[in-house]
């Protein structure tokens, strides 16, 4: 009996508060949608997690040497997962939450907590991206900061946005290229869709943003050739369709200044997929990744993590 009990205690550990969903239409074969194959679907329903309330996921980080999965909230949380993939999500259990506090050791003021985008450096360094006063910063993970990069002139000034809720949406970390980031929406110098990736170094690449009205950038990752795997969300109002878009992007490989997209998924509400507002995206294997989504701490919204291989 006390075998049964722990058994059952390790279950519920495990898999109740990840329960298993399934966002896809009646019918739609997920183990191959287009060009990913979708592997695990899951809902993650905690309420705090060491005290810190678990809601507004904006980004997911992956360290395979450490098999944890971090996940920063827009209210300047960190949280960690003790997580495995393999052909599954095999395990995901919270291992521990803190506050981003500045290099003071001091938590940040409700304007300068705006956590949206995260990403492991090579050198196993966690970076966050943060929009309102835009800036990336490399934060230990027990939440404090310990350095601050220099960004480009033009996403430093805050006037070069288009709102200030609209700049550094997400960060990635490129072998090549170091450190890339996007704007959530293009600068208002810019076309509404005439997307860049910048690097901190200075070097640029255009692409297109899907033809959904308001698609935006919100999260990034680089795929193991190098491409920038996007994550576009469009959103525009309770009557319109939410659209998540999953898309390649070749760095340098242009025609007229603007590179090559390859489009692997797109979920749409109007074509029955439950979606949620998914705003991060990591890497967390070969070819393999997932996405989150932000619950804007409603009630009626989720915190659903969708575990998926491109092909």
């Amino acid at each position: 009996m006390k075998k049964i009990y722990l058994w059952l205690a390790a279950a519920v550990s495990l898999w109740g508060d990840a329960a298993q969903t399934n966002m896809a239409p009646f019918g739609v074969d997920t183990r191959q949608y287009m060009k990913i194959s979708i592997l695990d679907q899951r809902v993650l329903s905690y309420d705090d997690i060491d005290g810190v309330h678990f809601s507004e996921i904006s980004d997911a980080a992956y360290s395979k040497s450490k098999n944890r999965l971090y996940l920063v909230s827009d209210e300047g949380a960190l949280f960690s997962f003790s997580a495995q993939f393999d052909d599954k999500i095999t395990r995901l259990e919270p291992s521990g939450a803190v506050k981003l506090m500045d290099k003071n050791g001091k938590k940040f003021k409700n304007w300068l907590h705006d956590s949206e985008g995260m990403t492991i450096a090579q050198d196993g360094k966690l970076l966050i991206s943060f929009e309102g006063k835009a800036k990336i910063a490399h934060f230990d993970t027990d939440g404090q900061m310990r350095k601050k990069y220099e960004i480009p002139a033009k996403l430093s000034n805050p006037k070069n946005y288009r709102t200030s809720n609209k700049s550094l949406e997400s960060v990635a970390w490129h072998p090549k290229y170091g450190i890339l980031t996007a704007a959530e929406w293009p600068l208002k110098r810019d076309g509404i869709k005439e997307q860049t990736v910048y690097a901190l170094s200075g070097q640029e690449w255009r692409f297109r943003a899907e033809e959904a009205a308001n698609s935006a950038v919100v999260s990034m990752e680089v795929m193991d050739d190098g491409t920038v795997l996007v994550l576009e969300r469009a959103y525009s109002g309770l009557t319109a369709p939410v659209v998540i878009t999953l898309k390649k992007v070749w760095l340098g490989k242009s025609k007229k200044g603007v590179c090559k997209t390859e489009v692997l998924a797109r979920f749409s509400n109007a074509e029955g997929w439950h979606l949620d507002n998914f705003e991060g995206l990591a890497k967390v294997g070969k070819n393999r990744y997932v996405i989150v989504s932000d619950d804007n701490d409603n009630f009626y919204q989720r915190t659903l993590l969708v575990y998926f291989e491109a092909r």
